[in-house]
């Protein structure tokens, strides 16, 4: 594709010589290759500029960067937000994308409401995929990417594969991260989603404000004009997202007990889940729903209300629900131990999320509910201190451990999440350990919950040219500790 097509189908002016023809984009100066378009960004740790010299020699052919870098030897697209700019030229180069797609952004539920839309989707008929934390993921496999919101370059090629494999819808979630830093940005966006706004990254956005701004791009820029806001409408924040939805003059489509689309009328606990009175455009329903907690009717009806808004038909939708499966490491049962407890992995690292998953079980449990958890290191500190006191709270047995402390000393970590248990807590650095304790002392009607690492499979230990990743799933560990008392 020649560079002035490039320019011409973005609506991008370009005042030098476009006949090069541009073979691919990249942030990384290692991965560029004659014809490339280079992204020299300036981030928290490192500078895009410092390798313009080394993108260029190495075949760039352009260089989009702030108005005040040095490119010599190739074009420069000067822009204040260059991320922005970077984006909106990529996403004419990677084409063709799939024609429907919706975005979900939030504190919690952004995982399981982007997969839970796919397996609507796909019972409905349709080729679809969700991208986000579990990685890609398409009724056929799942590859990891490591991030909730991956890079652009590998975000906008993962859509333009999708779309040549035949996918034709995808849910992705969309971070505060991705959101701030213009990861998600040109493809047409027919729907986004407002789950729930509660404390998280404030190492990186200064205060809660700022942090829900980033998540409001999404309602503010990214959804096309006309395009439709779900929002869960029961969150304290969820006003201020209707408010931005209906400035910028997008369909809302509101559920929740406050709904006035998809109304939650009431919510039964049971067995192995719970059954759903909703009312959607007149007529009530009643839903059979096989996932716990009130969290996961959430996270299920906001799916449901992206499928609605982008033309999908009622009762199809309505059934699909009867028929989801849990989310890899989102209230998922690991293990039955031998008196009978089951064990269940949550993803939950926030007090919001860790009090959540600690009211889905609540219901189920007989005798005691023993929580194993911790805080991440090189994070908000803030938050470690009211994780404490929400599990102090909401357990009977409480135990703290680590949870990737990263370049952090593990035992101050803790210190700090003890800090608001007010010696209500017990601690066990040693995760496997943690989680042999409380598996070993379940007994008949308790349940255990081990949160913080969802479907995590590696403990982050140290940080830098140091970091290192040590093999860890909660779920294979809870299985072998279930498996040992048994022998």
């Amino acid at each position: 594709m020649k560079l002035t097509d490039l320019c011409s189908a973005a609506g991008i002016a370009l005042t030098e010589s476009g006949e090069a023809t541009v073979t691919g984009f990249a942030i990384d100066h290692r991965k560029v290759a004659p014809g490339t378009v280079f992204g020299a960004f300036r981030g928290a740790k490192f500078n895009g500029e410092d390798f313009i010299a080394a993108a260029i020699e190495a075949g760039a052919v352009a260089v989009v960067a702030a108005p005040d870098a040095t490119v010599e030897g190739a074009i420069h697209f000067a822009d204040a937000e260059p991320r922005r700019l970077f984006a909106r030229l990529a996403a004419q180069f990677f084409t063709p994308v799939p024609p429907t797609l919706v975005a979900v952004t939030g504190t919690n539920g952004k995982t399981s409401t982007v997969e839970l839309t796919r397996q609507i989707w796909r019972m409905a008929g349709i080729r679809a995929a969700s991208i986000g934390t579990l990685g890609v993921t398409t009724s056929d496999e799942t590859v990891s990417t490591g991030l909730t919101t991956p890079d652009i370059v590998t975000f906008l090629g993962n859509l333009s594969g999708l779309a040549r494999e035949g996918v034709t819808h995808v849910a992705y979630e969309a971070s505060s991260h991705g959101l701030s830093q213009f990861r998600i940005e040109g493809p047409r966006v027919a729907a986004g989603a407002f789950t729930n706004l509660s404390r998280d990254h404030l190492d990186y956005h200064a205060t809660m404000d700022e942090y829900f701004a980033a998540k409001m791009r999404l309602f503010d820029e990214v959804v096309v004009d006309g395009g439709t806001a779900v929002v869960w409408a029961d969150d304290a924040w969820s006003d201020k997202a209707i408010e931005h939805a209906a400035k910028r003059g997008l369909k809302l489509f509101t559920v929740g007990t406050k709904g006035e689309h998809i109304r939650l009328i009431g919510r039964t606990p049971g067995g192995l889940g719970q059954k759903l009175e909703i009312e959607y455009a007149g007529t009530n329903h009643t839903i059979d729903l096989p996932l716990i907690g009130a969290y996961q009717a959430a996270n299920s009806l906001v799916a449901a209300g992206l499928v609605l808004a982008t033309g999908g038909e009622a009762h199809a939708t309505f059934d699909a629900l009867k028929r989801l499966q849990t989310v890899r490491g989102r209230i998922e049962r690991a293990a039955i131990t031998p008196s009978g407890a089951p064990v269940y992995v949550d993803y939950a690292h926030t007090p919001d999320a860790l009090e959540a998953a600690i009211a889905a079980l609540r219901p189920h449990v007989a005798g005691r509910l023993i929580v194993v958890f911790g805080a991440g290191g090189d994070r908000d500190t803030g938050k470690r201190p009211e994780m404490g006191k929400v599990a102090a709270d909401g357990a009977d047995l409480a135990i703290v451990t680590d949870d990737n402390p990263r370049g952090e000393d593990p035992a101050a970590i803790r210190s700090m999440v003890l800090a608001g248990m007010q010696d209500r807590g017990r601690e066990i650095g040693d995760r496997r350990e943690a989680i042999g304790a409380a598996v070993g002392e379940a007994g008949a009607g308790d349940i255990v919950l081990i949160a913080g690492k969802g479907h995590e499979q590696g403990q982050i230990i140290g940080s830098g040219a140091d970091v290192r990743v040590l093999p860890f799933d909660d779920v294979t560990v809870a299985r072998e500790m279930a498996g040992a008392l048994g022998r």
